[in-house]
């Protein structure tokens, strides 16, 4: 006789980083809602492997609730969790150190929200989980964590359910991920349960003084998740290319273009806080590695140590996907994917506690599976190469940034 797994509604889908870790967590995802050709490709081509989900590919928007449950073979109120990541860039930080500001709720693209509790309020699933960039919840400027709270209640007192909603922030290198990426989290109970957030088990070294006591762990490296790992095959696919190409060797690893400003050890080349932080960025074998981006282009990194683009593996690895996942596309389409991902070891231990805690179900172990193992020793860092001679005119003098909303983009948007 085989055990039931609970089941899961997923929206947003994308290449499935919330559903590889609520699977590891012992869920099944019924159906998978996602609009995007790429990543239906991605979750169809691993429906063989182990993940057995139904796709429907379309904007959420045309989906109606009572399709979505016939897909799932669910009914009203029968779906453990609901879980999804509306698309988020209405709420970016870089709206607001770029241009000053964004237009959050006014953005057409913030209508996503509004459709993840219109299936909450017409499925009525048993928990759910929301994850989404910190944005959402900027002081002064949280009306996108306001909307869904409001909306909630209203579900509340029209349908008599009582939803109670826990949000926090989390970095996913606190968990064990090896990655430093921050998502406030937002989890849900129908019966007015508190969620209590799983408490941090992994430190940074450099910033915590005192010893770590039993239970904790340093940080998880970008190492620990490729150290094992061979140069890619095709390393012409992972070659850098663009202006700054070859001025990439000559920052430190774990360091970017600040390395080159009046306020760095390199050569005064940038103004200070001048470019995105991800310009000319390289990981640390002995750090998490740096957030993901979706979309970099050709010097916007997390680059590898050894100058180069990351390989799909290692993007895998980074997002704690499990080892086998098979990620559709090109490379810019894999980054893609993966960038736009949850790390699926986060969602893992989330996945774990909402079982234990919100569904009254006995997890064996309740430890997640899907954090890199620590490897030691770590190599030393790569050496630096020196400037090229055709960057060097650009030493000098150059104007540090003024601060968040006053840069050259709001200036413009003034004039």
């Amino acid at each position: 006789m085989t055990t039931r797994r609970p089941s899961v509604i997923s929206l947003f889908t994308g290449a499935g980083g919330l559903d590889l870790g609520f699977h590891a967590a012992g869920l099944a995802t019924a159906v998978a809602v996602e609009m995007d050709r790429r990543c239906c490709e991605t979750l169809g081509s691993n429906k063989a492997r182990g993940y057995p989900w139904e796709i429907i590919e379309a904007p959420i928007e045309e989906v109606s609730s009572k399709a979505l449950l016939k897909v799932a073979n669910l009914a009203v109120g029968e779906a453990d969790v609901l879980i999804g990541g509306p698309p988020c860039q209405p709420f970016s930080k870089s709206g607001y150190w770029s241009k000053g500001d964004s237009g959050r709720l006014r953005d057409p693209r913030a209508n996503t929200l509004a459709e993840f509790v219109r299936v909450l309020r017409d499925t009525r699933p048993r928990t759910f989980l929301l994850e989404n960039v910190t944005g959402l919840a900027y002081t002064g400027k949280a009306e996108g964590l306001r909307f869904l709270l409001d909306e909630i209640e209203h579900i509340n007192r029209a349908l008599g359910t009582r939803y109670k909603v826990n949000a926090k922030v989390l970095n996913a290198a606190w968990y064990g991920a090896p990655q430093t990426r921050e998502r406030i989290i937002l989890v849900g109970s129908r019966d007015g349960r508190e969620f209590r957030f799983p408490t941090p088990r992994f430190f940074d070294l450099e910033t915590k003084q005192e010893p770590l006591p039993n239970g904790e762990e340093p940080f998880r490296t970008a190492w620990d998740a490729l150290g094992d790992l061979n140069d890619p095959d095709d390393l012409e696919e992972t070659r850098v290319t663009g202006q700054w190409a070859d001025l990439l060797p000559s920052i430190p690893e774990g360091l970017n273009y600040l390395h080159h400003t009046d306020r760095g050890k390199g050569l005064p080349l940038f103004g200070w806080r001048r470019r995105y932080w991800s310009f000319l960025l390289k990981l640390s074998k002995s750090r998490p590695a740096w957030t993901l981006t979706a979309q970099p282009g050709p010097a916007i990194g997390p680059f590898h140590w050894k100058n180069r683009r990351l390989a799909r593996q290692e993007l895998l690895r980074l997002q704690t996907f499990p080892d086998g996942y098979r990620v559709a596309g090109t490379l810019s389409e894999v980054h893609r994917q993966v960038g736009n991902a949850v790390p699926s070891a986060l969602a893992e231990v989330l996945a774990l506690e909402i079982r234990q805690q919100l569904l009254d179900e006995r997890v064996s172990s309740g430890k997640p599976t899907l954090l890199p193992s620590k490897r030691r020793p770590i190599p030393r860092a790569e050496p630096t190469r020196p400037v090229p001679s055709r960057y060097r005119q650009l030493v000098g003098d150059h104007e540090a940034h003024p601060g968040t909303g006053l840069g050259y983009g709001a200036q413009r948007r003034v004039a």
